[in-house]
């Protein structure tokens, strides 16, 4: 069974966007400095980005997040999702309505409006089925946003949690973690560059 993967930045105060983030600061203000690693030449996030997205079977994300990458000024040939990297995976939007048109219309979209948790099944489907397809094991990614891969944590849907530690203090902006339900971690890698420290636990 594919695995479910909840892969985002987050600085050393807990903040996956910056102050103020919305539809043309999608990251907020300094939220950039979160990413960086994505864009580096070292060969160790070039590794690790590598390796994240070829095991994309799936990935997951919330309507807020899809407004952005869909958007005037989101993702396009090279800023997509692994932009150079990997293939084309299917992505799977939790929403409460299908938006009416899609921009971004090369790319494989299935629009979940029954939860979260729907929204999971639906990309563990596909996952599983280009695993089969391509006979690698494959897994599913939540990418985000912030409340997304949080509210998946605490309900339990998480069995790896991947994060990417920039060495930024944002001071406010979209936390990741709310309070929520506790769970244990164990640690299974530590990457450390210079533009961020990779952190990926198993969830108990």
């Amino acid at each position: 069974m594919s695995r479910i993967i909840a892969d985002i930045s987050v600085s050393l105060d807990g903040f996956v966007t910056g102050p103020d983030p919305g539809p043309d600061n999608g990251l907020g203000t300094g939220g950039e400095a979160l990413h960086t690693w994505a864009f580096s030449d070292d060969p160790e996030d070039r590794r690790v980005l590598r390796e994240a997205t070829a095991r994309s079977g799936a990935v997951v994300l919330g309507r807020r997040l899809f407004d952005l990458v869909d958007g005037p000024n989101g993702w396009d040939e090279t800023s997509g999702y692994g932009a150079g990297e990997v293939g084309k995976p299917a992505f799977v939007v939790v929403t409460s309505s299908p938006p009416e048109s899609v921009r971004l219309s090369d790319l494989d979209w299935t629009f979940v409006t029954t939860g979260l948790a729907d929204a999971v099944t639906a990309a563990r489907e596909r996952a599983e089925a280009a695993s089969s397809d391509s006979g690698k094991d494959l897994d599913v990614v939540l990418m985000g946003g912030g409340a997304t891969v949080g509210s998946a944590f605490d309900a339990g849907l998480v069995d790896v949690l991947t994060l990417h530690l920039a060495p930024v203090v944002l001071g406010a902006g979209t936390p990741l973690f709310t309070g929520g339900v506790p769970r244990t971690l164990v640690q299974r890698s530590v990457t450390s560059t210079s533009t961020a420290t990779h952190l990926t636990y198993g969830i108990l």
